[in-house]
């Protein structure tokens, strides 16, 4: 079959009826029944300042104890701390994956905050892509380590977002799923509380922020999804202290003047965030994951790489047909183009490197030339000290033997005068004394 006939657009089908029963009625049971045997994962990103309440919301909406170690804010820089859990519920496993930002705003330089997190989502990202590229992959077992949806955790303080907030969520919305949420919700009042909710959303709008809305294409959950959109952000209260009302134990948080109870739609909005959250978008925000912030990933990630769809004739790229050469671009055909500048780019660094050592070597040569030639004229200059030295020592001497020889003449010349005979003039040792002189000198 010609390649043109492969790129031809398929006709029409048409719909013929069934004579009787055939079974592929069964394949939702069996997409159902695989996906059980599979599990299923997800990934949730808390950003919010440190003693928000991230721990405590997390407890609350899985109903269960994660044991996380509270953290001081004292912390030099912002990192990340990843946990994962296995949970069941009936016969349905998931593994769940909560990442938690620690030391978030507690810095004074609060600049570069949010890099450590795009980091960490891009990070996933790689690891992701480079699964894909294997050729041989394993994608059916591979841990997916992608976050789903980031919740961000707002302070209650019923003015305005901080810059911290608005410049993070700024730079994340078009890399994950942003779920923005009211932290500690019952410190402000309820109008309060409504004048917060519209001011976020406004400056959101007016500064571009794009985050999470819950889909309305589906019938199933369009009106439902379509009013829970009118609640965000969500005001939320966290707690896992259960207490007695009435005849009843619930999960609430006990004041003075009274008693929040969490899973009370009247006293917050924790009820609406977790079905939203879980019992009802929670495929949809994997979904979005995967066909929208990992795909923006990967596009503009095989753009660097060279990788294109469309060749210089704004053509569609396919693999070159094996009974004639094709001049457009395949994916071989990119790799070995990038194989080949990468390896020209190694060479002209070890080029570079090469040459930056001789000009090393050369200068510490110079250095090392320099340094002999003083210390040569060094040399020179203590041997000609030396050498005046010795004749120095050399005149002095002459002249002490000369000044010796005139005082025994004066001497043998007064023993004359007084009448004794004169001594036997030590020739010998004097000349042995000379000789040994001379010999100190030298």
């Amino acid at each position: 079959m010609a390649s043109s006939d492969v790129a031809r657009p398929l006709q029409s089908c048409r719909s013929l009826p069934l004579a009787g029963h055939v079974g592929f009625d069964s394949l939702p049971d069996q997409l159902v029944n695989k996906s059980i045997h599979q599990g299923f994962c997800f990934n949730i990103l808390c950003i919010g300042e440190t003693g928000i309440g991230k721990s405590t919301l997390m407890d609350s909406l899985f109903n269960t104890n994660f044991d996380d170690c509270m953290s001081t804010h004292f912390q030099p820089n912002v990192r990340l701390k990843a946990e994962t859990y296995e949970l069941q519920e009936s016969n349905v496993r998931l593994k769940l994956t909560v990442v938690n930002t620690v030391g978030f705003g507690d810095q004074i330089n609060k600049d570069d905050s949010y890099q450590p997190i795009v980091d960490y989502i891009d990070a996933q990202f790689e690891a992701y892509l480079q699964e894909e590229l294997k050729i041989k992959r394993a994608l059916y077992n591979y841990h997916d380590t992608r976050i789903h949806v980031c919740l961000y955790f707002i302070s209650p303080t019923g003015h305005s977002l901080k810059t911290l907030d608005l410049l993070t969520m700024k730079i994340l919305d078009s890399k994950v799923n942003i779920i923005p949420i009211i932290a500690k919700a019952d410190t402000v009042s309820k109008s309060e509380l409504q004048r917060f909710k519209s001011k976020i959303m406004s400056e959101l709008v007016s500064n571009g922020v794009q985050i999470y809305q819950f889909p309305t294409d589906d019938e199933t959950v369009a009106k439902v999804n379509a009013t829970m959109n009118g609640y965000l952000p969500f005001a939320v209260v966290g707690s896992v202290e259960e207490i007695k009302i009435g005849n009843k134990t619930v999960k609430a948080r006990q004041y003075p003047w009274g008693i929040v109870q969490v899973e009370n739609e009247h006293h917050c909005d924790f009820v609406k965030l977790r079905e939203m959250l879980i019992c009802t978008n929670m495929e949809d925000l994997r979904e979005q994951t995967h066909m929208s912030h990992y795909e923006l990933y990967r596009r503009c990630k095989l753009e660097q790489m060279g990788f294109r769809d469309t060749g210089p004739e704004n053509k569609p790229v396919r693999m070159p047909d094996s009974k004639k050469t094709s001049r457009r671009e395949s994916l071989q055909e990119t790799y070995e183009a990038k194989r080949h500048e990468f390896l020209g780019e190694l060479q002209q660094k070890e080029e570079e490197m090469r040459q930056m050592f001789v000009q090393r070597v050369k200068e510490k040569e110079a250095l090392l030339k320099e340094a002999e030639r003083e210390l040569q004229v060094k040399f020179e200059h203590l041997k000609r000290l030396h050498q005046e030295e010795r004749i120095r020592v050399e005149e002095k001497r002459k002249l002490l033997e000369d000044e010796i020889m005139a005082f025994n003449k004066r001497k043998a010349a007064s023993d004359i005068l007084q009448g004794r005979p004169l001594p036997a003039t030590p020739t010998v040792g004097l000349k042995k004394d000379k000789d040994r002189k001379n010999s100190g000198f030298m």
